[in-house]
């Protein structure tokens, strides 16, 4: 018998788990990122980091770093960004990602060296603890849905015995957590105080910024659920069989930014913003750099971006269900 953070772990990060191998995202994958959506995605992100070199804020030499970047799309997007709007500062800025996972990596490297060939060092670390830097400038997408998790059900906590769920008194910990939060029944992720920890040690001035699913408060049900071949069935659903889904398909959750925010707050960085994903693409200049293609490129090319842009902002799509928030230090 596993409580459900240890099968939810292994269910993912096991050396035959289901991100223990390269898992393709978009069309060909289990589901679609903001990031397989358009390149636009990692140019706005690029953009509002210029916009913090413009202002003092960030220097020339800074690191900007990805966390669990998959392939690697959004820090080559935001590199490519950066070099349209200023070549020289390729030559400053230290660019590198954070995967654990040796498959994904090797991936990335691959991916980087047909995208940039020799022209861009890009580093990679397997962990947050080998990052040390004056100034970062990280980024992640989707990465705190992937967090293990508890599910906490009215004081008790989800435990796994061949492929059943059963139900345990939970410990004071936990009920203290869920009354902090006003949390009923849901999940409560298990690594944001570490994590924020490391984020927080590696450098003396930090911006964070990350976008995933979720909300500031607890919904109060269980989100947990399981993609597959872009379809999705919650985890109580009777038409999920875990054994066939266990390991082959993607498990994850809505992420409780406040939770997250008070992990960050616990290691000495302070909230800067908490917006919709629209709103944060949109105020880190989205819709002028869109306008600005425009006049670089043919219009059947431009329509084309511009639809894939609406899915980032759309509320009924990606626009308000994701949200970003940024936290700081120094």
């Amino acid at each position: 018998m596993k409580r459900f953070s240890e099968y939810m772990n292994e269910w993912l990060y096991a050396n035959d788990g289901y991100y223990a191998k390269f898992r393709d995202i978009g069309k060909g994958g289990d589901f679609y990122t903001a990031v397989s959506t358009s390149r636009f995605f990692g140019a706005s992100i690029a953009n509002n980091f210029l916009k913090l070199l413009d202002n003092g804020r960030a220097n020339k030499d800074a690191w900007i770093i990805e966390i669990g970047a998959h392939r690697g799309y959004m820090i080559a997007d935001m590199i490519e960004w950066i070099y349209g709007k200023n070549p020289s500062l390729i030559d400053t800025l230290n660019f590198a990602t954070v995967e654990r996972m040796p498959n994904v990596a090797k991936a990335q490297r691959e991916y980087f060296a047909n995208r940039f060939g020799d022209d861009i060092k890009i580093h990679q670390f397997s962990s947050i603890d080998e990052v040390e830097g004056e100034y970062i400038y990280f980024v992640s997408n989707e990465i705190f849905d992937a967090f293990p998790c508890e599910l906490y059900n009215d004081g008790r906590l989800a435990y796994i015995e061949q492929e059943a769920v059963l139900w345990q008194e939970a410990g004071e910990k936990f009920k203290e957590f869920a009354k902090r939060y006003n949390l009923i029944r849901g999940e409560i992720a298990i690594g944001y105080e570490e994590f924020a920890k490391s984020v927080s040690n590696s450098a003396n001035k930090i911006d964070f910024v990350t976008f995933d699913y979720g909300e500031d408060y607890v919904r109060n049900d269980f989100s947990i659920r399981v993609y597959q071949e872009h379809k999705t069935l919650p985890f109580f659903d009777e038409e999920l069989d875990l054994k066939s889904s266990y390991k082959r398909a993607d498990i994850t959750y809505d992420v409780n930014f406040a939770h997250l925010q008070d992990a960050f707050k616990l290691n000495g960085m302070q909230k800067v913003a908490y917006k919709t994903q629209a709103k944060a693409l949109i105020d880190f200049g989205l819709i002028d750099m869109l306008e600005e293609y425009a006049s670089m490129s043919s219009y059947n090319d431009y329509l084309r971006q511009a639809e894939r842009v609406k899915t980032l902002i759309s509320p009924t799509i990606m626009g308000d269900r994701f949200k970003m928030i940024w936290v700081s230090k120094g």
